[in-house]
C-alpha cells in the first residue's frame, strides 16, 4: 500500500504493529476488503495506516502498521471508526476472514522514522528484539552505537525504530500485548536480501562490545518478519 503524500509518518508519534491471523484462504479477500473501505475512513479520522503487509513465511498472516499523532488521539480516533458507518457495514466480512487480531504491539518511535511503503525495492525486514523493562534503554543504546553501523555496513537501511509503549491501553477494546517489552527495528536491503542476510549470518563477535549486563538481552533470537507490501 502506497504511502498517503500529504503526510510523513514521523508526524505519529505512537504506532501499532499488528499481525493478524487469517483462516486458509483468507488473507487476500480481508487485504481487498481493507484497502478498499478501511485505510480512507481511518486516515481521515487520524488513525493513519502506515503501511500493509503480506507475511512472506506465513501465508496465514496480515501485517499491518497504524499510527497517530499522540496517545491522547488513539482512543477518539478509534471509538470513532469502530462505531462508525464504515465498520459497522463491514466488520462481519472482515471478522469471517480471521481467526485471531490480538497480536498487537503498542509502540512509540525512538527516531524519526519513514513510513513502509511499497515504493521501497525489495522486502522489508522487520526484528521484534524481546528484553526486560531495564534492558530496553541500554538495547536501545547499542543498536544505535554498534549494531545499525553493521546493518547499513551490510547493505541495510534502516527504516525506523520503535520501543514498546508502556502505558495502559487506552482503547480496551482492541487488546495489546501490554506485557511484553520490545525494541523493534525496520529495514530494507539496497542491494538484495539474501546478499544481506548472507553478511549478518556471517558477522561474529558483535555482541562482545555489549557488555555483561546487556547480554541478557542478547541470549534470545528477536522474531523476524519478512513483509511484502501490499499492492494498493
Amino acid at each position: 500500500m502506497a504511502a498517503t503524500p500529504s503526510r510523513a509518518a514521523a508526524d505519529d508519534h505512537v504506532v501499532e504493529l499488528r499481525q493478524y491471523t487469517c483462516h486458509r484462504g483468507g488473507r487476500d479477500r480481508l487485504i481487498q476488503l481493507f484497502e478498499r473501505e478501511f485505510v480512507a475512513p481511518q486516515d481521515a479520522l487520524g488513525a493513519h495506516v502506515l503501511g500493509t503487509f503480506r507475511d512472506r513465511d506465513d501465508p496465514d498472516r496480515f501485517v499491518w502498521l497504524r499510527g497517530f499523532e499522540d496517545y491522547a488521539a488513539r482512543p477518539e480516533a478509534l471509538t470513532t471508526f469502530y462505531r462508525g458507518p464504515v465498520w459497522k457495514a463491514h466488520r462481519e466480512a472482515a471478522n469471517a476472514t480471521m481467526l485471531d487480531s490480538d497480536n498487537v504491539l503498542l509502540l512509540k518511535p525512538v527516531d524519526p522514522w519513514r513510513r513502509l511503503r511499497s515504493a521501497l525495492p525489495g522486502e522489508i525486514l522487520v526484528y521484534i528484539h524481546y528484553l526486560d523493562d531495564a534492558l530496553v534503554a541500554p538495547f536501545a543504546a547499542f543498536f544505535a552505537g554498534t549494531m545499525r553501523p553493521q546493518i547499513e555496513a551490510d547493505g541495510g537501511e534502516i527504516l525506523g525504530t520503535f520501543v514498546s509503549e508502556t502505558r495502559a491501553n487506552n482503547f480496551p477494546p482492541l487488546p495489546v500485548r501490554e506485557r511484553d517489552r520490545v525494541f523493534v527495528w525496520a529495514a530494507y536491503s539496497r542491494g538484495g536480501e539474501a546478499a544481506f542476510l548472507a553478511r549478518r549470518h556471517a558477522r561474529t563477535g558483535w555482541r562482545e562490545t555489549a557488555g555483561e549486563a546487556l547480554l541478557p538481552a542478547l541470549m534470545r533470537k528477536p522474531e523476524r518478519l519478512r513483509l511484502a507490501a501490499t499492492p494498493g
